[in-house]
């Protein structure tokens, strides 16, 4: 690679990925932080949010934790999809609740990867476990400078 450093590639990966992330910014979520193999994103529950229940949808939840999944296993410049995902839901989030997804890389082997992510209330309670397998595909997101 280049002569830029493993942080500055993850921030400028996750720039160049929110610009057309459109579900991200919809669903009104924050990028937090981001590093090599890691991301944390996080989300205030609304009124659109909400199941039948009252309480935030499964769905949002899994969003949320997909798209910390996607920044951290892009963050290495190379542009890399979701080859299967899945998510045990702990406890309930409430509209006005702040989520954050914490996403972080278990293991990267030549174009797969392994990343756990916790999402949590601001209280400190799980509410959802998720893991998503990665796999690199052809591209970047940023022409990087020549060493």
């Amino acid at each position: 690679m280049s002569g830029i450093s493993d942080q500055e590639r993850a921030e400028r990966s996750s720039v160049a990925m929110l610009k057309h992330d459109h579900t991200t910014k919809g669903m009104g979520m924050k990028v937090e932080a981001v590093g090599p193999g890691t991301a944390t994103i996080s989300m205030v529950v609304r009124k659109d949010h909400l199941n039948g229940h009252g309480s935030c949808h499964g769905g949002a939840i899994f969003t949320l934790a997909d798209s910390a999944f996607a920044f951290a296993c892009n963050s290495h410049n190379k542009v890399t999809v979701a080859q299967h995902c899945s998510v045990t839901f702990l406890a309930p989030g409430r509209e006005g609740d702040r989520l954050t997804a914490v996403a972080r890389e278990v293991t990267l082997a030549g174009r797969s990867g392994i990343y756990d992510v916790t999402v949590t209330r601001d209280d400190g309670v799980a509410i959802a476990e998720f893991r998503g397998l990665s796999r690199t595909v052809s591209g970047a997101h940023f022409e990087e400078p020549a060493a």
